[in-house]
């Protein structure tokens, strides 16, 4: 007789819940039977949608190579003035939302701006600088502001084993250039392929940067759908095709990453950096500065300019408010977040071999691959019905007349919060179980300790520092989220995302810069913090390994 499953695989089961649910709806979609709108769609604007979104990850997947992938190579294995700082410094534009990017450059390279008025007094560009409202517009903002999930994960590869790889293939007379091309990129693919994957991902799912500049993708049409023509089953077969390609994506970056484990004889030691001084240290440090400036320090100047000058015209009691809503939303997900991640670990940890718990797991991490429009649209189908019938079960019981209660409320929004970004939490918390000896377990069960027991008085001290950097990186992107918080806010309910968004969208953008700087400062401090955490370790540990 099979074994009933247990609170903790049952607990998982229904933590996975808020990401099934929308899953399979969006899933069902494919099999409705088709409408005339969503037949109208697909003759007319649904091969422009695919297209476009397709041109947009090109246009990212080579400017996040080339960004990410080029300046991890740098300050790995080169010496040059500035490495110390850039080696940190270059993950800092990951805190930049991308559509608070693009309402800075909006500005900056409009026709009546200083910098174009200032180009053509020059006789530069006397017609004016291409428009950066268009599709390679958005593509240079996307890849500005995600080349650092690239950046990331080469660095790693590239300080950890690219060293006695490349100064092997170098005393059997490789070149530097061959040494490069033939070890350790190779060595280094799949995880760079990994951090691609996940850049692609979020520009897959963006909607801020490609409505503002116009940019027909499946995430402009499935909102447009949405809202501007109140066409929803066309809308979920819009957001069904795009999450058919963010799968696309997670199974690429899969059997990109085959082989990763594969190099038994290379030692975790750093390479060797060759100095460079003169014109080719200046040319690499220039190389670095470049993603730095273009994707945080320019656009974070334009916005405290105009925040100075002359910035939000509610700010006061108003602006308050909307910082109000956006820290509340955001520290209610943070912390149910903190607390499922916690409840999926351990339970891996006490059962880590059961199948349903294994799928209970996985399926409550799919939700950071998925864009949150499509987790939002496929949210609202299903809470709207369960609100029904809520409130008719309220109503004949008690005769209380209640109407919705979940959709169109906080709950709601922090309902595809928690779906969106449990998967950080659980990455965060994962890494700080791994850390705790198995002996622990044995040793408090030897003195009588029960699972909860053990969780209480073992794993939650030494599991502070990880819940807590948990619930830090799960707010910061809430605060950042947008096209959800569009779809599913209550009724005259402004978050300080949803607040930049409308005002830039009326071309107000000197108003929108105060909200857009507020995500922006504070997207900075925990990147900031970790940033600094985790290079200056890694650099300290380098510094003291022998050779």
């Amino acid at each position: 007789m099979p074994r009933a499953p247990s609170a903790w695989t049952l607990g998982a089961l229904a933590i996975a819940l808020p990401i099934a649910v929308p899953i399979a709806a969006v899933l069902l979609s494919f099999v409705a039977p088709d409408s005339a709108v969503w037949a109208h769609l697909r003759e007319t604007v649904l091969l422009e949608y695919l297209l476009n979104t397709l041109a947009l990850l090109l246009m990212v997947a080579m400017l996040a190579l080339l960004l990410g992938a080029g300046c991890a190579w740098l300050v790995a294995t080169r010496d040059f003035p500035g490495r110390r700082v850039f080696v940190w410094a270059l993950i800092l534009p990951f805190a930049a939302p991308a559509y608070v990017v693009a309402y800075a450059y909006a500005d900056i390279l409009a026709y009546a701006s200083p910098m174009q008025a200032w180009l053509r007094d020059m006789g530069l560009f006397s017609e004016g600088l291409p428009a950066i409202r268009s599709l390679p517009g958005a593509g240079l903002i996307l890849g500005f502001t995600l080349y650092p999930y690239v950046y990331l994960l080469a660095y790693t590869a590239f300080a950890d084993h690219a060293g006695p790889l490349t100064e092997a293939a170098r005393t059997l007379g490789a070149t530097p250039r061959r040494a490069f091309f033939s070890i350790a990129l190779p060595h280094a693919r799949p995880a760079i392929a990994g951090g691609l994957a996940l850049a692609l991902m979020e520009a897959a799912a963006d909607f801020g940067v490609v409505d503002f500049f116009g940019v027909p993708t499946l995430t402009n049409g499935i909102f447009r759908t949405w809202f501007a023509q109140g066409e929803h089953e066309a809308a979920m077969q819009l957001a069904g095709w795009l999450f058919l390609i963010v799968v696309l994506l997670v199974v690429l970056e899969q059997l990109a990453r085959r082989g990763l484990g594969a190099n038994p004889v290379s030692r975790n030691m750093p390479p060797t950096r060759v100095r460079l001084t003169g014109w080719r240290g200046a040319l690499a440090a220039l190389a670095c500065a470049v993603p730095l400036v273009v994707g945080l320090l320019l656009p974070a100047a334009a916005l405290l300019r105009h925040a100075l000058v002359s910035g939000d015209p509610s700010f006061g009691f108003s602006f308050v408010g909307y910082v109000t809503n956006s820290v509340t939303v955001a520290a209610v997900a943070a912390l149910l977040a903190a607390l499922c991640a916690l409840w999926l670990n351990y339970a891996v940890r006490l059962q880590g071999g059961a199948r349903l718990l294994k799928f209970g797991v996985r399926t409550a991490t799919l939700g950071y691959a998925i864009p949150g429009m499509v987790l939002a649209v496929g949210l609202i189908g299903p809470l709207t019905a369960l609100d029904r019938q809520l409130a008719g079960w309220l109503e004949s019981a008690f005769g209380v007349h209640t109407g919705l209660l979940l959709t169109g409320s906080m709950a709601a929004l922090v309902f595809v919060y928690l779906a969106r970004f449990l998967t950080v939490a659980f990455n965060s918390l994962e890494s700080g179980m791994a850390r705790i000896h198995p002996n622990y377990d044995s040793a408090a069960r030897s003195l009588g300790a029960g699972p909860a027991g053990l969780l209480a008085r073992v794993h939650l001290p030494l599991l502070t520092p990880a819940l807590l950097t948990a619930m830090l990186l799960v707010f910061v992107d809430v605060i950042k989220e947008l096209p959800a918080t569009l779809i599913l806010r209550p009724f005259n309910f402004e978050t300080l995302a949803t607040r930049a968004y409308r005002l830039a969208s009326d071309e107000r953008l000197a108003e929108a810069s105060t909200a857009s700087l507020t995500i922006l400062a504070v997207g900075l401090v925990p990147t900031l913090v970790l940033a600094l955490q985790n290079f200056a370790t890694r650099e300290r540990t380098a510094a003291l390994r022998p050779g």
